[in-house]
C-alpha cells in the first residue's frame, strides 16, 4: 500500500507568511504550440517540501551536499494529535517514537486545517524536543504542519526566532513540512516500520525544494 503524503501545488495555495505566492498557468498549449507545458512560479519552500540546513545559515550544507539517504528510508510516527492551537511539543511526546537512523514523522493532525487560517496556529517543537531528536540519532524529521517552529512567530525577547530549526539544522538534519495523511499511516497500525520517500527536486545550491512525499506500508 502506497500513501501520498503530499499536498498538490496550485495557484493561490497556502504559503508560509512572506514566501513567494504560487502561480501555475499554461505556458504552451496543444491548441497553439502543439504541446501542453505549464509555467511555474513558486518558492523553494512551497507545498510539501524539505529544508536543507542552509535554509537558516549560509555556512550549513545545501541540498546538493546532503546524502540521499537523508530523504528516504524506514520511519516511525509520533502521534501528538489532539493538542490545542500553538501548543508546544515537548521531548516526552516524541521519546517513544525515536529510533536512531530512522525518519521521524510527527502527526499533529493539523493537515486537516490546510487552506484555513487555523493552519497557522499549529503545534510546534520545543528546543528541548529538537535536541532530543538529534541526541537520539535521528537526522530526518517530517511534520504535518507549516513549520517545526511556531507560525507566525510570536512576540518574544528571544534572539532566535527559529530555535527548533536551529537545533536540527545545526546537526545537518533534514526537515520536511506540510505533510498530510499521516493519520492514514496511524490508522493502518503497521507492525513493521514504514518506508518513506521525501526526495526533493534537484535544485543546485538550494535551501530546500518541493517533494512528492510518499509512504509504503
Amino acid at each position: 500500500m502506497i500513501v501520498d503524503l503530499s499536498v498538490p501545488i496550485h495557484t493561490g495555495m497556502p504559503v508560509y507568511p512572506g514566501d513567494p505566492e504560487v502561480k501555475v498557468s499554461p505556458a504552451l498549449t496543444v491548441g497553439e504550440e502543439g504541446v501542453n507545458v505549464l509555467g511555474l512560479h513558486l518558492g523553494s519552500q512551497s507545498g510539501t517540501h524539505v529544508d536543507a540546513p542552509y535554509h537558516i545559515d549560509d555556512a550549513l550544507p545545501d541540498l546538493d551536499v546532503l546524502p540521499l539517504d537523508r530523504f528516504m528510508g524506514r520511519a516511525t510516527i509520533a502521534d501528538v494529535r489532539g493538542l490545542p492551537p500553538r501548543a508546544p511539543i515537548g521531548p516526552d511526546a516524541l521519546a517513544p517514537a525515536l529510533r536512531p537512523g530512522l525518519i521521524l514523522l510527527i502527526a499533529t493532525g493539523w493537515a486537516a486545517h490546510w487552506g484555513t487560517e487555523r493552519y497557522l496556529a499549529h503545534p510546534y517543537l520545543t528546543p528541548d524536543a529538537a535536541a532530543l531528536i538529534v541526541d537520539s540519532g535521528v537526522r530526518t524529521v517530517a511534520i504535518d504542519a507549516l513549520s517545526v517552529d511556531p507560525t507566525p512567530m510570536p512576540e518574544t525577547d528571544s534572539a532566535d526566532p527559529l530555535p527548533a530549526h536551529r537545533v536540527l539544522c545545526g546537526a545537518h538534519a533534514v526537515i520536511a513540512e506540510n505533510l498530510r495523511n499521516l493519520d492514514v499511516l496511524l490508522d493502518a497500525r503497521p507492525v513493521r516500520p514504514i518506508e518513506v520517500s521525501l526526495l526533493p527536486i534537484r535544485i543546485a545550491g538550494a535551501d530546500g525544494a518541493p517533494i512528492r512525499a510518499v509512504a509504503r506500508l
